[in-house]
């Protein structure tokens, strides 16, 4: 089994005909020559949740103001994330610092008080950015260099 049908396996994807459930270590067991490349498949999974975070959770803030616990549950829900609330609040923090989003508290009649996060100018710019960049990336033929060619 190819490592990325070892990745897709551990999110419970369908692979020839048959489901897995369940996370596994996926270099366990492996002839060293296919550790290594599972080690770095792994290796580039853990770098690509880091930089997709922050965008996703900007996405999430240009739909709606969100609370920090619904942020939560939303990162956690998404396929090979893997969010927790020690990563998100952080996170969080550091987008705030950045001018990238606003909080503020609102009490709450079913618990304490809520706090809330909205997404400001300078954090849509780089929203803005941040999807020109992935697209750009992102395109079959390449990204464009400065000047027009490639």
């Amino acid at each position: 089994m190819a490592c990325h049908d070892s990745y897709l396996a551990s999110q419970g994807t369908h692979i020839s005909g048959r489901l897995r459930i369940g996370r596994r270590r996926f270099g366990a067991g492996l002839e060293p020559g296919r550790r290594a490349v599972d080690d770095f498949f792994n290796n580039w999974v853990v770098q690509v949740r880091k930089g997709v975070l922050e965008h996703r959770v900007l996405r999430s803030l240009a739909e709606r103001e969100r609370y920090a616990y619904e942020l939560v549950r939303e990162m956690a829900a998404a396929p090979g994330l893997g969010l927790s609330e020690g990563t998100l609040y952080p996170l969080m923090s550091r987008l705030r610092l950045n001018g990238l989003v606003a909080s503020r508290l609102e009490e709450s009649a079913s618990g304490p008080a809520r706090k809330y996060y909205t997404l400001t100018p300078e954090g849509r710019r780089t929203l803005a950015a941040m999807d020109h960049f992935l697209g750009e990336l992102n395109r079959p033929e390449g990204p464009k260099r400065e000047g027009g060619s490639r």
